[in-house]
């Protein structure tokens, strides 16, 4: 018991230092318990006519949000660059990995509410 008071005392007195440092820094603590539930399947519509020549049609698609999964519907886009295309999201292992614009030097990636930035992998 005196132990657990011990860890308990600690972490009172510790985490709020760490929440003035957070502020200068990224600092993260998750706790998960048991495996979140897939998306719920697609939802079925149909692909309106490409706006001209040049674009994709990247699916609709699910995305979780605050433990949900919203629907991002699906939309005509530009390739980033000449030789890409676009990876979908999807669940896998009860992990979500968002979709992107690959290439065979890197991709762009992109979380459907946030510009698109470039990086190497």
């Amino acid at each position: 018991m005196r132990k657990l008071l011990t860890a308990m005392a600690f972490a009172v007195a510790v985490l709020p230092m760490l929440a003035t440092t957070a502020s200068a820094g990224q600092f993260s603590i998750g706790i998960q318990i048991g495996t979140p539930p897939p998306p719920p399947p697609p939802v079925v519509g149909y692909v309106p006519a490409a706006p001209a020549p040049g674009y994709v049609w990247v699916g609709g698609y699910y995305y979780p949000v605050a433990g949900r999964y919203a629907w991002h519907n699906g939309y005509w886009a530009r390739p980033p660059y000449a030789g890409s295309y676009w990876v979908a999201p999807r669940y896998y292992g009860a992990h979500y990995y968002g979709g992107y614009w690959a290439a065979p030097h890197g991709h762009y990636a992109y979380n459907g509410h946030a510009p698109a930035h470039y990086y190497r992998r």
